[in-house]
């Protein structure tokens, strides 16, 4: 089997642009890597609904000191 060399990768870039065009180059770049990575999930056996859900970190504001309030307007 023949090697892919630079030049073969040039050409196959070159050719995509001419294809697809600048502006679909980075969403279909985008799809290909969702893809590739919700495949490599499924084979391995991760899951989305597998994970924990993570509770959410209630914060209370602090209390301003009564001479901080008086002074604020």
């Amino acid at each position: 089997m023949p090697n892919v060399g630079p030049w073969e990768i040039i050409l196959l870039l070159l050719l995509a642009l001419l294809l697809f065009g600048a502006k679909r180059l980075p969403e279909i770049g985008r799809s290909m890597g969702r893809g590739l990575r919700e495949f490599k999930d499924s084979v391995s056996g991760k899951d989305a609904d597998d994970e924990p859900a993570e509770l959410p970190v209630t914060t209370t504001p602090a209390e301003t000191p009564a001479r901080e309030r008086d002074t604020v307007s």
